[in-house]
């Protein structure tokens, strides 16, 4: 089987400072197995492959690997794989948008922008509240540390994620978390694992974020978009007049060599979270069928 195949750098400030992402663009063919094994075989945080909707409301259904597993929603393959499908002619947006299909459900996708200078903004999957403060083992990670003005927090979007604010972005730049209680978390709660953020004062962001997703394998993601969404609802649902209550840019990636910029935005529609793209490969990719 060959496929054009691009490999992407999503949410980047500059080039090679976002989330890379694979993108397999005609996966008619492709099996189960086969795009698992091709995934594993990338070794990088996700890879996704497009099909052809099955339903109009769509203009495309994306699947999304991880080296491990098949998850149903995360933001940077979302966003990036919109890029990918735009760059390659492939799909056209309709009044400013597009919308994937996924198991997440149908997820509309806005456009804005073009060429070097296009932005995507994906909106992120409605938020559930699970729970609402740590619980013992979650605790125990944050003991020492100055929380934030809100409390920790369990939430469900698409992911499941536990969340927690720091008092200031210097403590939480400078942590070094346990990650095997972070791993123990995530498969103790069914988890991804934890995001941390913290309100900057800097000029370029007004929120950092680290996240630790123990619960497929990767210590530290340098950039989250559905994490980022569940951070944005939390403080929409608990700060709905505040500061953050419109939109805010996010820096995340910094402490392992990265330098991504995400952008979210509130209002009546729900959650958006986006950014820029970069194009790095753009070839073929060939794999053999499995059984």
């Amino acid at each position: 089987m060959k496929s054009r195949y691009l490999q992407l750098d999503v949410f980047a400030a500059r080039r090679g400072g976002g989330n890379p992402l694979g993108v397999v663009l005609d996966a008619t063919g492709w099996s189960d197995a086969d795009m698992q094994a091709f995934a594993a075989w990338t070794q990088l945080v996700e890879t996704t492959f497009v099909l052809p909707a099955t339903t109009t409301q769509a203009d495309y259904r994306l699947r999304i690997f991880t080296p491990q597993r098949e998850i149903a929603f995360a933001g940077h393959p979302t966003i990036g794989s919109a890029h990918a499908l735009l760059e390659a002619g492939l799909a056209r947006a309709r009044d400013g948008r597009l919308v994937q299909e996924c198991q997440a459900g149908l997820l509309p996708i806005l456009v804005e922008g073009d060429g070097a200078d296009r932005r995507l903004f994906v909106r992120a999957p409605q938020a559930q509240l699970l729970r609402e403060g740590a619980d013992t083992a979650v605790s125990r990670l944050l003991e020492g540390i100055a929380r934030g003005a809100l409390p920790p927090a369990f939430l469900e979007g698409g992911r499941r994620w536990w969340v927690a604010e720091f008092a200031s972005e210097a403590q939480l730049r400078a942590w070094r978390p346990d990650h095997a209680a972070i791993a123990a978390i995530a498969r103790d709660t069914d988890s991804l694992g934890l995001c941390a953020f913290a309100r900057s004062d800097g000029d370029d962001c007004e929120l950092a974020v680290r996240a630790f997703p123990a619960g497929v394998g990767i210590v530290e993601d340098p950039a989250s978009g559905a994490a980022n969404g569940l951070i944005a609802a939390w403080i929409a649902m608990r700060e709905p007049s505040g500061p953050l209550a419109h939109g805010y840019r996010v820096s995340q990636g910094r402490e392992i060599g990265k330098d991504a910029e995400i952008l979210v935005r509130i209002d009546a529609g729900g959650i958006w979270v986006g950014g820029a793209t970069h194009t790095v490969v753009d070839g073929t990719a060939t794999w053999r069928r499995r059984n």
